[in-house]
């Protein structure tokens, strides 16, 4: 397997990360952990109140840190909302990224990279609230975070069908949405509406239905080779078959 193949989803130059007080100073390790308890707590206030009715009052009460310690890190509601969405994009690229080393073929790398996400869904469900309401806070952050999962998806991609893993007649770019599409709702799906009888949601994606998924996705995927018409042709032998 290509190191590129590993990195559908690879941590990039992007998330070289050193994080910051509003002075722009380095951080010490007492200050990265104080602006972890602030970005943690804000990820659960944003996910049960959503954008509008979270206040930083709300934030510093749930990471149990003074009103004026927030302003060291954060300037504002919609900053430390936008540093939320980048947090929660690299580690979910992370997650997925993580599980997807090691594996071999493209096919077995597709799965354990969803695998990643739905554990990262199952664990964080308020990803799917934050970048929902990304739409509409800051948009530029919605894009942000949906272009650095298919920039690194559509790069192994490319290198699948350069190793014969994947039907070269795919456009790597098209391929990539379409996966990272289908991946965000089966989770929102099989995760987050998905309830037992005492109204809790499932603790992790069942394995059924990952099976479902990649039956779909292997044959979505599979190199035809030579026997592949281009879009809008007929396969004489496909149809005879």
């Amino acid at each position: 397997m290509t190191d590129t193949m590993a990195s559908g989803v690879t941590d990039g130059i992007d998330d070289v990360h050193v994080a910051l007080s509003v002075t722009g100073k380095p951080l010490t390790k007492r200050g990265e952990a104080t602006r972890r308890k602030l970005l943690e707590a804000a990820e659960e206030v944003f996910a049960a109140v959503g954008y509008h009715e979270a206040s930083i009052v709300k934030i510093t009460e749930r990471a149990g840190i003074g009103l004026g310690t927030f302003y060291l890190y954060f300037d504002s509601k919609q900053q430390i909302f936008e540093e939320l969405v980048v947090d929660l994009n690299r580690r979910v690229r992370h997650s997925m990224t993580e599980a997807m080393a090691g594996t071999t073929g493209r096919i077995a790398a597709e799965r354990a990279g969803f695998e990643g996400f739905f554990r990262f869904t199952a664990a964080h469900p308020a990803l799917y609230r934050v970048v929902r309401e990304a739409e509409f806070v800051s948009p530029e952050m919605l894009r942000l975070h949906y272009t650095r999962i298919v920039d690194g998806y559509e790069a192994g991609l490319r290198a699948a069908q350069q190793d014969g893993d994947v039907d070269e007649a795919l456009d790597p770019e098209v391929t990539a949405w379409a996966l990272m599409g289908a991946g965000e709702l089966i989770g929102m799906r099989y995760l987050l509406w998905e309830r037992d009888d005492e109204g809790a949601p499932p603790a992790a994606m069942p394995e059924e239905i990952i099976d479902h998924m990649m039956r779909f996705i292997r044959n979505a995927l599979a190199s035809r080779g030579a026997t592949n018409a281009p879009p809008g042709a007929t396969n004489k032998g496909a149809a005879d078959a």
